[in-house]
């Protein structure tokens, strides 16, 4: 049996976390609310410190008791999860370690630095990162705080939507991305928990399908390697305790394609101001191409991150 994280888990982390992220807030735009024909509100998690909302899951985690003489964490990560065990590891005293991919965001990759993390860089993929993380777990007496996998940061990613709820209950759909499954996860946790009637939804990249395929078919299927999709994020494989999750508690799974991911977050920057990553564009594709909710519906979206490689930006940089 693993160890899967409840709701009263999400409501202690709530408690936890208090003072230590930032309580994000949630925003509308008419201007895009009248391009898609429904009420949309955006929890803004790109506006998180360290700008996305892998630090609920960090400092949950590290927040919680440790096993005595404990002096390091470590984790792989394709930037976000890296940067957020990163600063609460220092808060905490606590030597950190990241293993990432070398095709990682350069951006990304600088700020786990500047937060005095290790690098240990592998080749791509799931498998190359959890090999290399093993390698550094038999040089190092570290304890793992896993991306998604593990119950402390599913529960942490679950404040997000929980605030979110506790603020709107009038929600009739709330969407995440959906990569490893941590933030999909504990929003179906925090929605089932408070009681809302909203349907749960999470949507990934069509070129990184696994979740979706898993979901729909009964069986939890991995990504092979690293998959060429934008989203970068969202590379990963659906993790078994997130799967089990959003088994019990999710409404659906849907996928975009890439080109609609590079729309929505041009929308994003002319509608909303706000220049989000790839990542987080995913589920505002799927509210572009209709497929979120329906008219006279309120819908809710969970803006995951805005670290943004500017050099890399597909509209900034000219290449689409």
């Amino acid at each position: 049996m693993i160890d899967l994280p409840q709701f009263a888990d999400v409501t202690a982390a709530a408690q936890r976390l208090r003072g230590k992220v930032a309580a994000t807030p949630v925003l509308g735009f008419p201007a895009f609310d009248a391009r898609v024909g429904r009420r949309v509100l955006f929890k803004c998690e790109n506006l998180q410190w360290g700008g996305a909302f892998k630090l609920r899951g960090a400092v949950n985690a590290v927040g919680l008791p440790r096993r005595a003489g404990l002096q390091a964490v470590a984790t792989h990560s394709s930037g976000n999860h890296g940067a957020a065990l990163a600063r609460a590891a220092r808060a905490a005293g606590l030597r950190c370690l990241v293993v990432v991919p070398v095709d990682a965001s350069p951006v990304k990759l600088a700020a786990i630095e500047s937060l005095g993390a290790e690098l240990v860089r592998c080749e791509p993929g799931l498998a190359a990162r959890e090999a290399a993380l093993a390698e550094v777990l038999r040089r190092v007496d570290a304890e793992v705080v896993h991306p998604f996998d593990d119950a402390r940061v599913i529960a942490g990613q679950g404040t997000a939507a929980l605030e979110f709820l506790q603020a709107h209950p009038e929600l009739d759909v709330l969407a995440t991305p959906v990569g490893g499954g941590g933030l999909l996860s504990g929003t179906a946790l925090a929605a089932r928990g408070c009681g809302a009637h909203c349907r749960v939804v999470g949507v990934e990249p069509a070129l990184a399908d696994d979740t979706c395929r898993s979901f729909h078919g009964g069986v939890r299927v991995g990504v092979v390697g690293s998959p060429p999709t934008i989203a970068d994020g969202l590379r990963g494989s659906v993790g078994e305790r997130p799967y089990a999750i959003l088994r019990a508690a999710v409404d659906d799974v849907i996928t975009v394609d890439e080109a609609a991911i590079v729309r929505a977050m041009r929308v994003m920057l002319e509608d909303c101001k706000l220049l989000i990553e790839p990542s987080s564009a995913v589920p505002v594709a799927a509210l572009l191409d209709g497929r979120l909710g329906a008219a006279g519906e309120t819908v809710g979206v969970v803006i995951s991150g805005g670290n943004v490689d500017l050099s890399q930006c597909p509209f900034l940089s000219a290449r689409q």
